[in-house]
């Protein structure tokens, strides 16, 4: 009993020894090593601030910024790993980790697909310059100002203050029509006069009451004026004009008010917009024969 105790004292000396030894002898590399993480850390909040200092200023929201400085600083800080590995010359510890990483990252990405594909599309969202928030936008059947964009939805409000979120993704693979991109917008207003009226006189007259209401119609000769149809109970014309508008609400607005005050102006001058009129006669004697049976 007493030798099988020295003999296995004996190796875990031996294993001590040769673990100090390998220590004292790889000593340099695992002060150099100790030192290049740390100072990956260091440098991870460094390039943590300026990139999202650099971001702030292409990106609005705030989610965003800080989400891509962590990337940056969990990048920084697994070179520095890495490098810290080559230095200790572990390759094989290397490359079971990035192997292990690799695994790792293929099955969170299969069970958070949607998720990753919501925040990917987020991220692009925000970058893109032609969607900011505050613009007035239209996709995916609904029309409204951008409220926010995140890295999960796309939160737009409505004309009537209802809130309208979407999956990142759904906009970015659908079509989306901004009205905020551009400083005018074409009303057009359809409308329909009596067949007794003068269509030279109601032409001029609706082109001079569009250029009298809005500033941004400098003449009449500004306004177009085309007649469409031969209606059941009316000719019917097509009006349109320009606006300095960057949102539907505008455009609404400017449609309201140029209805008004065309009426206004036909009131004055006797210009009748009819409506379906339904008559029915009652004065027709009809007939009833009734045969007698015998």
């Amino acid at each position: 009993m007493n030798d099988q105790f020295s003999i296995a004292f004996g190796n875990l000396k031996d294993k001590l020894f040769g673990w100090f030894n390998a220590i004292i002898a790889n000593l340099p590399n695992l002060v150099l090593a100790i030192l290049v993480f740390v100072a990956a850390f260091f440098v991870a909040r460094y390039v943590s601030k300026l990139v999202g200092k650099l971001v702030s200023k292409r990106v609005e929201q705030k989610s965003i910024s800080l989400v891509v400085s962590r990337i940056a600083s969990v990048i920084t800080v697994s070179v520095g790993l890495f490098i810290a590995l080559g230095i200790l010359n572990l390759s094989q510890a290397l490359t079971s980790l990035l192997a292990g990483a690799g695994v790792v990252g293929l099955a969170v990405g299969l069970s958070l697909q949607g998720t990753l594909s919501n925040t990917v599309s987020g991220i692009v969202l925000s970058f893109r310059k032609r969607i900011r928030i505050g613009h007035w936008v239209e996709t995916n059947g609904f029309s409204g100002e951008v409220m926010d964009i995140n890295l999960n939805t796309f939160i737009l409000k409505e004309a009537d203050n209802n809130i309208v979120i979407f999956p990142n993704k759904l906009i970015l693979e659908n079509p989306i029509k901004n009205y905020s991109l551009t400083t005018r917008m074409r009303v057009s207003l359809e409308c329909g006069v009596g067949y007794e009226s003068n269509l030279e006189m109601v032409e001029q007259l609706t082109k001079e009451t569009i250029a009298k209401t809005f500033d941004q119609v400098e003449s009449p000769k500004d306004v177009e004026f085309y007649y469409t149809e031969f209606g059941g109970s009316s000719i019917n014309y097509l009006c349109r004009f320009w606006i300095d508008a960057e949102s539907l609400l505008e455009k609404l607005r400017a449609k309201t008010q140029a209805i008004i005050e065309i009426k206004k102006a036909y009131d004055e001058a006797g210009v009748n917009i009819p409506f379906p009129i339904r008559t029915l006669q009652f004065d027709n004697k009809l007939s009833i024969n009734k045969e007698e049976v015998s």
